[in-house]
């Protein structure tokens, strides 16, 4: 689930940097920010990578609205999918005499994920099907934040941004019994 998500933010960035700056080669690659010895990955050498820097999980309230009528109905019981928050590190790993070119490269990214911050079925086909949607955000860092990362991650800082991709669900699809619900409104039960 992960992996698809990394993979189709990829994708859809590196098809839009294609267009605008007319590559005739990816761009873009799913990539650590630093090998294990501290050096930049060959993959991502004078490229953009999208790196997973942290996951967290997703807290908030579902509200259970309840229908009208007299009702029987049969629902699965299993675990409840378990909905994340990935934080994506957009990086811009061009060196030596290409640094001002990758300013433009870290524009159109900010501004590719500012005209579509949400990557849906509808607008992304080739979306897992097991997410539903995923919704971007910049997360701001402040300087010392931003130097406290890249001193965790071991590298040295290349132009980046950082990105909250909210909702990701993981649906273990598992079901561990049936539930059978009988319910009725007061107009049912007195034959009204």
């Amino acid at each position: 689930m992960i992996n698809a998500a990394m993979n189709i933010l990829a994708t859809e960035l590196d098809d839009a940097l294609q267009k605008v700056f007319r590559l005739d080669e990816s761009i873009v690659v799913v990539s650590n920010t630093v090998e294990q010895d501290g050096s930049l990955p060959l993959a991502a050498n004078n490229k953009v990578a999208l790196s997973l820097i942290n996951i967290e999980r997703e807290t908030f309230s579902k509200s259970l609205g309840g229908g009208g009528g007299g009702s029987f109905a049969r629902s699965a019981i299993g675990l409840e999918p378990v909905y994340l928050n990935l934080y994506i590190m957009v990086s811009i790993c061009f060196g030596g005499n290409n640094y001002l070119e990758s300013m433009k490269f870290l524009s159109s990214s900010i501004a590719f994920f500012q005209r579509r911050p949400v990557f849906d079925h509808a607008n992304t086909p080739d979306l897992d099907d097991q997410i539903d949607k995923l919704v971007m955000d910049i997360e701001n860092l402040s300087i010392q934040d931003l130097s406290n990362l890249w001193g965790v991650l071991g590298g040295k800082y290349y132009p980046s941004v950082l990105y909250r991709a909210r909702m990701v669900a993981i649906d273990p699809g598992d079901i561990r019994d049936q539930a059978v619900t009988i319910s009725s409104t007061p107009e049912a039960a007195f034959g009204g």
